[in-house]
């Protein structure tokens, strides 16, 4: 079970059918069952077009996001990745071992120092790859914060306004706008 306390929280029947329907909903978000639906040993399908790993000399990852561990590791136990960055949120533990990935635990919900090291090394890493490589981005929430290299203001203004922005209530899609307009 994925609620580690739903036996505390299922207090009566219809506590219990919700926190089973919660339970049902989890399970089908975990990468380990997505993934699987749109790559295979052999392909990444995409609508319809299909990359075929076997055109590329080798295969690497940028995950990064509060789900970048797990789907690395789902996608890890299909396709065989040389190697790759995760970078999930300070505190989160990994769920990758190994030296092929380089794993960062930046700030989230605010960045942090380890956000701007995060994106100069995604930059380097994907600079270092050839034409002949694939590289798979595994993308989820939390992002914005976790990968940051502010242009023309410092980490603290970014800080500074993502906090106010959090005491603010904004909502997420508020984040994206003022980061897309530059309001």
């Amino acid at each position: 079970m994925l609620i580690q306390n739903f036996s505390d929280l299922a207090t009566s029947s219809l506590k219990k059918n919700t926190l089973k329907i919660l339970e049902s909903g989890l399970t089908a978000s975990m990468p380990e069952n997505i993934l699987p639906k749109y790559i295979s040993k052999k392909e990444i399908k995409i609508d319809k077009t299909s990359f075929k790993f076997s055109d590329y000399s080798n295969i690497y990852t940028v995950a990064f996001g509060k789900a970048a561990g797990s789907m690395t590791r789902a996608i890890n136990a299909i396709v065989p990745i040389k190697a790759g960055i995760v970078v999930i949120p300070k505190g989160s533990k990994s769920k990758i071992i190994g030296k092929r990935f380089q794993i960062f635990n930046s700030g989230h919900p605010k960045p942090n120092q380890t956000s701007i090291k995060a994106a100069k090394e995604v930059i380097k890493f994907l600079q270092n790859r050839r034409k002949s490589e694939l590289v798979i981005f595994l993308v989820s929430g939390g992002s914005s914060a976790l990968l940051a290299l502010p242009e023309k203001i410092t980490l603290s203004d970014k800080i500074h306004v993502t906090d106010l922005l959090l005491k603010s209530g904004a909502t997420i899609q508020e984040f994206k706008d003022l980061v897309k307009y530059g309001r």
